[in-house]
């Protein structure tokens, strides 16, 4: 192939990999990802409406970028791949979240509420969750066999976990599962407040559930400043930054991140999870007959899902990655879901397995920004599995699943399947 031929190539899979529609076709998606990590690791993406940015495809690249919060910034453009007719308005009201903030922000506000997402801390948390887990199970029981695994279940259960660490009230809670699901199903016509098209209506719609989040949260910070609980809400409302109290604006941010991340992406695994063995007779068997393979199959879940899909950094200099000169000031697309599946990485990286040992995923990210909340997320779908399968004793498929089309958080919007519980 020419080098020109090749440069055409990868510039088309280079923006199949960044359109919203691929990720609902993972087929597609897998095989993009496959060619990029093959023949073009860092490409060059020119797509209209958006800047110029180079899409990062192998683990390693992803990991030398992750890990040098200095060379590759978050802070200094957006986080996320927005056109440029969001750019304008981005500027105008910044809103900035733990994953927006450089060091020494980040760190600062990261510590605030880092101790109470640590193993020794949630582990006081687990009776309750695990009564959350058996009542998940019992609406399995009541739907007599056959159920939406990803809405009626995986949906809900993380859920109910992340609104009792904020102490947010069980009635509330379908607002929360509402405005989660229309921010970050933007682009996906099925999860939309309102259908829109264009880049820009969905970025209108998005910021109008921004400000349902901002108004929900507001009031929470005024009740937790007048009578503060012992709940992560409480913290947050409270908290002190440089000696000050936190800002409004600060703390509606930290309680939107913590609240949609907090258990989207859970749900997003659950159920991919799950999929996943109804998928694979053989690997349901090997996990029913040793559960002490629950942790290496919560981590097999985690690489075989990703559903944070991407993330953006840029450069603080010139820099040479990927065989590619990437100038001061680029923008460059981690793509995740491509470094869990890294030929040089992972043993046959397009196959499930329960057992899977080494498993140096990266679905929580790695470096400073790893996810806060990646070892409540992990306890969580241990307990539920814990409870779960050895009630299970037949699980198969109940027709087929479909995926919500995004290009930031991806997951199972329909998981039908058929089971037997004991």
């Amino acid at each position: 192939m020419s080098e020109s031929k090749l440069a055409e190539v990868s510039a088309g899979y280079a923006a199949t990999v960044a359109a919203h529609e691929t990720h609902s076709n993972r087929a597609e998606l897998d095989a993009a990802f496959a060619w990029l990590r093959q023949n073009d690791p860092v490409a060059l993406a020119e797509i209209p409406g958006f800047d110029p940015f180079w899409v990062v495809t192998k683990h390693a690249d992803i990991q030398t970028i992750s890990k040098d919060n200095l060379l590759f910034p978050y802070a200094d453009r957006p986080s996320t791949l927005i056109p440029k007719s969001g750019l304008a308005a981005l500027r105008e009201q910044p809103v900035r979240t733990l994953i927006q903030m450089d060091e020494p922000d980040h760190m600062k506000y990261r510590l605030l509420t880092q101790s109470w997402f640590m193993p020794k801390n949630i582990r006081a948390l687990e009776g309750r969750i695990r009564e959350l887990a058996r009542q998940s199970i019992q609406q399995m029981e009541d739907a007599g066999g056959a159920c939406d695994f990803a809405s009626e279940i995986a949906l809900h259960y993380p859920l109910h976990v992340i609104m009792e660490i904020f102490g947010v009230p069980p009635e509330d809670e379908p607002r929360m599962l509402q405005l989660t699901q229309e921010l970050f199903g933007g682009s996906d016509p099925d999860l939309q407040r309102e259908k829109a098209g264009t880049e820009e209506e969905i970025r209108m719609q998005q910021q109008a559930v921004m400000m349902d989040f901002f108004a929900y949260f507001n009031t929470l910070i005024e009740a937790r400043r007048a009578e503060p609980r012992s709940d992560v809400a409480s913290v947050i409302a409270n908290a002190q930054i440089n000696g000050e109290q936190i800002s409004v604006i600060d703390a509606m941010a930290y309680f939107m991140l913590l609240a949609t991340a907090g258990h989207d992406t859970t749900s997003a695994t659950t159920a991919g999870a799950l999929w996943a063995l109804a998928e694979r007779p053989e690997e349901f068997a090997k996990l029913k007959n040793d559960l002490s393979l629950i942790p290496s199959f919560v981590d097999e879940s985690l690489r075989w899902t990703t559903p944070v899909r991407h993330f953006m950094r840029s450069t603080a200099q010139d820099v040479e990655l990927g065989g590619r000169n990437i100038a001061k000031g680029d923008w460059l697309m981690l793509c995740y879901p491509s470094g869990n599946r890294d030929e040089e990485v992972f043993d046959a990286p397009e196959e499930f397995r329960v057992d899977r040992k080494p498993n140096n995923h990266i679905a929580f990210g790695i470096g400073a920004h790893m996810c806060v909340g990646m070892h409540l997320a992990k306890m969580e779908m241990r307990i539920l599995w814990e409870e779960l399968l050895p009630r299970l004793k037949k699980l198969e498929k109940g027709g087929e699943a479909t995926f919500s089309r995004s290009n930031f958080v991806s997951r199972l919007k329909t998981a039908p399947i058929k089971y037997v519980l004991v």
